[in-house]
């Protein structure tokens, strides 16, 4: 049976908004505190331009955090770092707004224009762009035919669906209190 990684939400956040390459460096934030660049650059074993190039796009969105300090020796300012890990959802959020709002931009272009399809699907073009090749695939030279864009339409539709459940807020639950019992006393009859 194969398993499958599934990314987590510092993974997911930090590839998409800075890029794979820097998911590690947010990895070993992750389980350190206050390091310095220097460290950093040691345990990544790269550039310490490249380190603070990949800090500085986190910087940028605040997903991290630093403390700055003077060497006394040297006179250098040294900077640690932190990771800002309650900022993720806010940003993953974020993300997924954009997503919604590019799906629903490609969902308009996709109901208000034409598109013709390559029978060899080498090119998918729109009616102003397949007047241009008059009506032939530019590839190839086939004659392009007119695309039925329902199902790709619904495909997107369904997209914006899943992504705004994700953004749904999730309802607390209720602490369920329970109920007191109400014990009846069995009066005693006098005679």
């Amino acid at each position: 049976m194969c398993s499958i990684r599934v990314k987590s939400l510092l993974d997911d956040v930090v590839s998409e908004v800075a890029g794979e390459e820097v998911v590690r460096l947010a990895q070993v934030l992750k389980k350190n505190k206050n390091v310095s660049e220097f460290k950093l650059t040691t345990l990544l074993k790269q550039d310490i331009n490249l380190t603070r190039n990949m800090l500085y796009k986190l910087y940028e969105l605040n997903l991290v955090s630093f403390t700055r300090k003077k060497d006394k020796k040297k006179g250098w300012y040294i900077y640690y770092w932190t990771l800002n890990e309650k900022q993720f959802s806010h940003v993953r959020k974020e993300l997924l707004k954009q997503r919604v709002d590019r799906l629903r931009e490609r969902i308009d272009r996709e109901r208000n224009s034409q598109f013709f399809l390559c029978p060899t699907k080498c090119v998918r073009l729109d009616f102003d762009q397949a007047t241009e090749f008059s009506f032939k695939c530019p590839e190839c030279n086939e004659l392009l035919s007119i695309e039925d864009n329902a199902k790709k339409i619904q495909e997107l539709d369904a997209q914006i669906q899943s992504l705004e459940n994700e953004l749904k807020p999730v309802p607390e639950k209720k602490k369920r209190v329970p109920a007191k019992k109400i014990v009846k006393s069995k009066k005693k009859k006098r005679c």
